[in-house]
């Protein structure tokens, strides 16, 4: 194994999931045939980049059939129609700039610029969910990014590119950084957002460990691969999204119109004081997952023993990072999970087989449980469902660590 960044081939153990097919790979049937490949993280001992171990190519995870659409959620639609006005009015942006959105999903973002009145193109390799967007009238390159794309129809176009939760998804982190230097504008800017390695870290969020997330990143790694690429990190700011994530604004190296903002080198201070350039940090954190998966699986076992129904919500990835992880196959112990999203519904969980239904389910069964998995959006689902309190059902997350109420 060669760090994916630097090619240096000293790691430090991280986390073992053991096996798990994609997390966002859906079954059609609960015995459908799926392939399991190791979830392992390991952290380069250079430039302190964690990466899977092993993983399966991107077609097969960012295929014709992908699950997520991004306009599921209403927390995300807000996070990202405040986003479009932020920049909007921070980099001057207008009806003759361009905003080019990587990994543009089903148009969740691109369509508040749109409403703004400026250019917008997106770049999406899942050809499903960038139907969609076109259908919203929002143009779409389907195809993976990368320099060799940049420099064929990209290059010197965009005022603004925006990565939300894409740089720790590509394979190849330094051809995709190429392909940003090569698509900027000159005085142009780039938004990059992530979940901050330190954060799940610190929340034990191992369960935001999947296939499709190739890399974990610090701000530290992350401006190391950048400026290796020619571009400048010069502002970033603290998010709660995804249960803490970094939002890295980046220019070319030799645009010196931008100064580097105090929040970097702050954020670069904690990262440093936390240990995240040294051993301890990451070789601790495996018993703090057994941990949790321990305490999941009691919990579980305990409410069958007693007789309980236990449901979930969310047919999310980290969900189903968390069921493989715990061994969980079969709707024995958690009857089905509600989706609101109707390419989940009718479908499987992968590895698990729990059956995917409408969220009406839920009033149907009366569960005594409800589990929910995509814990980042903890109190908008439980806003949703304060109703089901009226029968006496109580809600439950697993990270960081179990909580019923």
């Amino acid at each position: 194994m060669k760090c994916r960044h630097c090619a240096n081939d000293g790691f430090i153990p991280f986390a073992d999931l053991g096996s798990a097919p994609p997390s966002n790979a859906m079954r059609a049937a609960p015995d459908s045939p799926e392939t399991e490949y190791p979830l392992v993280v390991a952290v380069c001992d250079r430039c302190f980049l964690a990466q899977v171990d092993d993983h399966p190519r991107a077609e097969e995870i960012f295929g014709s059939d992908y699950s997520y659409f991004s306009s599921y959620s209403k927390s995300w639609l807000a996070h990202a129609e405040r986003f479009a006005a932020l920049a909007t009015g921070r980099f001057g942006l207008g009806p003759g700039s361009q905003v080019l959105e990587i990994a543009s999903n089903d148009g969740y973002l691109l369509q508040y610029f749109r409403a703004l009145g400026i250019p917008v193109l997106g770049v999406e390799p899942t050809a499903n969910t960038a139907e969609v967007a076109i259908g919203k009238g929002i143009p779409t390159i389907v195809d993976f990014f990368g320099q060799g794309l940049a420099e064929q129809r990209l290059a010197g176009s965009a005022d603004l590119i925006v990565g939300n939760n894409v740089f720790a998804h590509v394979p190849d982190i330094n051809d995709f950084s190429a392909g940003l230097k090569t698509a900027l504008k000159p005085d142009g800017v780039i938004s990059l957002e992530f979940p901050h390695l330190l954060r799940l870290i610190e929340q034990v969020q191992f369960d935001t460990i999947y296939h499709e997330h190739f890399s974990y990143l610090s701000l530290g790694t992350a401006e190391r691969i950048l400026g290796s690429r020619g571009l400048r990190v010069f502002d970033v700011a603290q998010l709660s999204t995804h249960g803490g994530s970094l939002r890295v604004f980046a220019a070319h190296a030799e645009d010196e119109s931008r100064p580097r903002s105090p929040n970097v080198d702050a954020i670069l201070a904690e990262e440093e004081g936390a240990g995240l350039r040294g051993r301890a940090i990451y070789e601790s954190f495996q018993p703090r997952i057994d941990a949790v998966r321990s305490a999941f699986r009691t919990f579980l076992l305990d409410q069958r023993a007693a007789g309980a129904k236990v449901a979930g919500y969310g047919a999310a990835a980290k969900g189903n990072t968390l069921l493989n992880a715990c061994a969980i196959r079969g709707n024995a112990l958690i009857a089905f999970v509600a989706d609101a999203s109707p390419h989940k519904q009718g479908r499987f969980l992968p590895g698990s087989g729990i059956p995917v239904v409408a969220p009406e389910r839920i009033d149907a069964d009366r569960p005594d449980f409800i589990i929910i998995f995509p814990w980042n959006l903890r109190d908008e689902i439980a806003g949703q469902l304060e109703h089901a309190r009226g029968w006496g059902a109580r809600f439950v997350t697993a990270i960081p660590e179990l909580r019923v109420w």
